[in-house]
């Protein structure tokens, strides 16, 4: 067993630092708020410490899963950040979805520090993260991935290495740009059965055994019927992504119009006051075009 720690306990690190604990590995929590921590703490055992520098001294593995770019550099760098206590060959494994820009930056900067990191996004929302069965698409050197791998199964469907550092998060964001189109296609396919006048969960039952079937039909149709929209990935956050894939898209010159129009659409869907509704709220937006 290993010696971990997990630094962010959102909705999804908090129930994957928990699969880590139950897997047998010692774990020390850090999180912004410590109430949380302690709170974690108090439910699954291990320790918690007050800055990811403390959290991860003598640790082999540290995990993270926080918000966004500035979040993760917060946590890595500086006098209290992770890399700071981190003991030489220790592995960093980012759970956060950000741009390949930080990945590139963190990657040589753990490596001035003779630590490992690998970049390592994961899908399958929060339902994922609490069930244990995450897919996560990894970058970085296959020895340090080698190594991280078999802790990563605490809460993985899937863990598979991609390429050298970066590819994880490329990897996530032609995730991204698939979801982005397969919810808007649902949600004009459930609006146009409305107003048809068609019972919705009859189309749905129908149609998701054939061409049309997907996991966001499987798990979204119902709520998307019954207009509730607080059961996973937060539009803030999918735009948040959009925007990452879209800077990519120039980046590599991939064309990207159906990720560019979708994320406008997410963009009304918060002028709605939908900011924090799940992804599949974007049948919102079309519900309040009548």
């Amino acid at each position: 067993m290993a010696k971990c720690a997990f630094l962010g306990l959102g909705v999804m690190g908090y129930p994957m630092a928990a699969h880590l604990r139950d897997a047998g590995h010692e774990v020390t929590v850090y999180n912004r708020s410590a109430e949380k921590a302690r709170a974690w703490v108090a439910q699954h055992g291990g320790s918690f410490a007050s800055t990811p520098r403390e959290a991860s001294m003598s640790a082999d593995f540290v995990m993270a899963c926080v918000g966004n770019d500035d979040d993760l550099r917060s946590v890595c760098l500086g006098e209290e950040g992770a890399f700071a206590g981190m003991s030489e060959g220790a592995i960093f494994v980012d759970h956060t979805t950000v741009s390949a820009k930080v990945t590139a930056q963190l990657y040589k900067a753990a490596d001035s520090a003779q630590i490992s990191f690998v970049d390592a996004p994961i899908s399958g929302g929060q339902a994922g993260a609490e069930n244990g069965a995450l897919s996560i698409m990894c970058g970085g050197d296959a020895g340090a991935f080698a190594r991280a791998e078999p802790v990563m199964q605490a809460y993985a469907k899937l863990c598979r290495r991609i390429g050298e550092s970066g590819a994880g998060q490329m990897t996530k964001m032609c995730n991204q740009i698939a979801i982005a189109g397969l919810v808007q296609g649902l949600s004009e396919a459930l609006h146009f059965a409305e107003k048809a006048g068609l019972d919705g969960r009859a189309v749905v039952e129908v149609i998701s055994q054939g061409a049309a079937g997907s996991w966001q039909m499987a798990n979204r149709y119902e709520t998307m019927i019954d207009d509730e929209f607080e059961h996973g990935f937060a539009v803030d956050w999918m735009r948040k992504d959009l925007g990452i894939c879209l800077d990519a898209g120039d980046e590599v010159g991939a064309s990207l119009p159906v990720t560019a129009l979708v994320d406008q659409f997410y963009k009304d869907v918060q002028k709605l006051g939908g900011g924090r509704w799940d992804t599949s709220s974007l049948i919102k937006r079309l519900r309040a075009m009548g």
